[in-house]
């Protein structure tokens, strides 16, 4: 305690000095934390949207996706009621949608395009989440009229085809036999996945109609979510172990853009650290060497006291470790401070590339990252006294006690 409070007076001594230091490192645990929290909320957004996408596990053929398909659903699953029966017994699991994934070409009057299709359950749409923005119109729905077939179309295609909700168009696709089919639909809704390379070709249709349309009761593959506080990876353990002739795929497998924003954006956050890192380095130093070049007549006296150099470089560096903890307080509660305004300030980024539109600024607050850049700095800021003060501790004692 003696120590501490000679310390805290000791860094009192030049009060601007040292204020001018603390607030230093503040800016730059600030700048590393907001900058850290983007990259977490970034990170977070995308696991949770590839997550929506595909499923936290996906089970289908192995040659489903190793191997080009000859025709239509030639490696879907045969048996695909009993497996999802199956697999919503576990206690982890949430739903099973299956879904069919086909291409052709889509017809309105003279107007003809390719198109990807999906073939879904209506209840999809609820269990996924806002995955999808519905422009206008309604989307599938379990009671379908037979007699008018439902059909949700993107909007960039719905304005090629120059088709508005409830004209009807048609689908023509080969079939599991290699045959030509076409099914007339009406456009129950018109929808936009934010990405208009995919609006332009986007087609949702029901499960039995696509089935119906290919003439096959195959599915392509099987999408399985998850509780939210799952693991995933033992759960897809347990089910590899269930159905080992099946390929089972996490969701971080699928999402290649995930993986390439993770990894753009942990070098990018590197580079940053290290120049904060550098700079609150650089910053202390010259403090530190000011202050020990001051006290230089100080350091001469103790010594010839009898004070061992090494309590007297303790010294240094628990006056380096106290400015390195109010700075980095500091700065956690303006970073703190700002994740939790923007949760009401409502401030929208621009679209990515890609994409059409924009998402809210968010930052992540995490304590564990908070503990991280603390730790970090006063190790720099120890380091940086340490070094400061060899030089005044190393002079000898006539020469010190005569510096002016």
């Amino acid at each position: 305690m003696r120590r501490l409070k000679h310390a805290l007076l000791n860094v009192q001594r030049n009060r601007r000095r040292s204020l001018m230091s603390l607030l230093i490192i503040a800016i730059a645990v600030f700048a590393l934390l907001s900058a850290g929290g983007f990259g977490l909320f970034t990170y977070q957004s995308l696991a949770e949207a590839a997550a929506r996408e595909t499923g936290h596990l996906t089970l289908s053929n192995r040659q489903y996706l190793s191997q080009q398909e000859d025709y239509s659903l030639q490696f879907g699953l045969n048996n695909w009621q009993a497996q999802r029966d199956s697999l919503l017994s576990f206690a982890a699991i949430k739903a099973v949608q299956p879904r069919i994934e086909f291409s052709g070409l889509i017809s309105h009057g003279e107007k003809s395009a390719i198109f990807v299709g999906q073939g879904v359950l209506a209840s999809e749409f609820s269990q996924k989440g806002p995955f999808l923005t519905l422009k206008s119109g309604k989307l599938l729905s379990e009671a379908e009229d037979p007699t008018q077939p439902q059909i949700l179309l993107g909007d960039t295609l719905a304005t090629y085809m120059r088709v508005q909700v409830g004209d009807w168009l048609t689908l023509l696709a080969t079939t599991s036999e290699g045959a030509l089919n076409a099914y007339d639909f009406k456009v129950q809704g018109l929808v936009s996945t934010g990405v208009p390379d995919l609006d332009k070709r986007l087609v949702y249709t029901s499960l039995s109609l696509s089935q119906a349309l290919l003439g096959s009761d195959k599915v392509s593959l099987m999408s399985v979510f998850a509780f939210a506080d799952q693991d995933i990876p033992t759960l897809q353990r347990q089910v590899e172990q269930q159905f080992p002739s099946l390929l089972v795929r996490p969701w971080w497998q699928q999402a290649f853009f995930y993986d390439a924003v993770r990894n753009l954006y942990n070098r990018i956050f590197s580079v940053l650290g290290l120049i904060m890192g550098l700079v609150v380095f650089v910053s202390l130093f010259n403090t530190l060497s000011m202050s020990v070049t001051e006290r230089t007549r100080e350091i001469g006296t103790l010594a010839a006291l009898g004070t061992a150099p090494s309590e007297q470089l303790n010294g240094f560096v628990l006056e380096a470790v106290i400015l390195a903890l109010f700075g980095a307080a500091l700065g956690i509660l303006l970073s703190a401070g700002l994740s939790l305004t923007l949760l009401f300030a409502d401030i929208q980024m621009p679209a990515p590339p890609g994409r059409s539109v924009g998402y809210p600024l968010l930052i992540h607050f995490s304590w564990p990252l908070a503990g991280i850049v603390a730790l970090s700095v006063v190790l720099i800021c120890s380091l940086a006294s340490a070094i400061a003060a060899r030089k005044g501790l190393n002079k000898p004692i006539t020469e010190a006690l005569i510096y002016v």
